[in-house]
């Protein structure tokens, strides 16, 4: 089973136990985290409708907090003796995945939970 999830601006195909790079999150190692979830794959089905991927749940653990390798930005302008050399190193956060599932099990037991009242209600 593996999920598309969408986080940092950035979508990224991830099964259980995998581990990621994404852009930083908040919080400290340990931290629980939980992915907006665009589409799910069992195996056997294909998961993308809304009322179906609100049950979805992918969660993940916080590993590090760390910065990524430095990029250069290189400006150069031929025949006019400008140069100009930056760098950047993005901070970015070590996730590894927890839990993929197509439905959450809080909500079929909050559902269960629904139907004796309803029946009750109904009679």
């Amino acid at each position: 089973m593996y999920a598309i999830v969408f986080t940092g601006g950035k979508q990224y195909k991830v099964a259980e136990g995998d581990v990621i790079d994404v852009e930083k999150l908040e919080g400290e190692p340990g931290t629980k985290v939980k992915f907006d979830v665009l589409f799910v794959n069992d195996g056997k089905k294909v998961i993308s409708e809304e009322a179906a991927l609100a049950k979805a749940t992918v969660e993940g653990e916080i590993l590090e907090q760390f910065r990524g390798e430095k990029a250069l930005v290189y400006k150069f302008r031929r025949r006019k003796r400008y140069e100009r050399t930056r760098g950047h190193r993005q901070y970015l956060t070590k996730v590894k995945i927890t839990k993929v599932a197509a439905t959450s099990r809080r909500s079929s037991k909050a559902a269960e939970e629904a139907a004796p009242e309803a029946e009750v209600a109904a009679e």
